[in-house]
């Protein structure tokens, strides 16, 4: 009896392992460094010297339209912020040029159409 109690333990933590894998980060669709948040994957990319956060919710494009934001990187002691205005799609774009070294920490914060605010951390690669 014990040793059935422990099969079906083991098969159903099996079985929803794959659960909590499914709402892991998928791979970086626009070249950039990925991170989840409040159930979106939001995606920094830094691209010709411009820097962009695509916003997916569920695997569909998060519209943008409406949203405000601002991205701050710290990299050692030097501080720089920016804000984030929309752009295509689900990108929001920096206002100003700003670098992303690597090593650097950058934190996104996002205020969407419908009120709904965001942070989202980064290491930069």
């Amino acid at each position: 009896m014990k040793k059935l109690i422990a099969i079906a333990m083991a098969a159903a933590a099996l079985g929803s392992a794959g659960l909590v894998h499914a709402h892991g980060a998928k791979p970086a669709q626009y070249g950039g460094v990925v991170q989840n948040a409040s159930d979106m994957q939001f995606e920094l990319v830094n691209k010709d010297g411009k820097v962009s956060l695509y916003v997916d919710d569920h695997d569909e494009k998060k519209s943008v339209t409406g949203a405000k934001g601002k991205l701050t990187v710290l990299a050692g002691t030097d501080k720089k912020e920016t804000t984030l205005a929309p752009g295509n799609d689900n990108a929001l774009v920096a206002k100003d040029a700003i670098a992303l070294p690597s090593g650097a920490k950058a934190v996104a914060t996002v205020t969407f159409a419908d009120g709904q605010t965001v942070t989202v951390r980064f290491t930069v690669k």
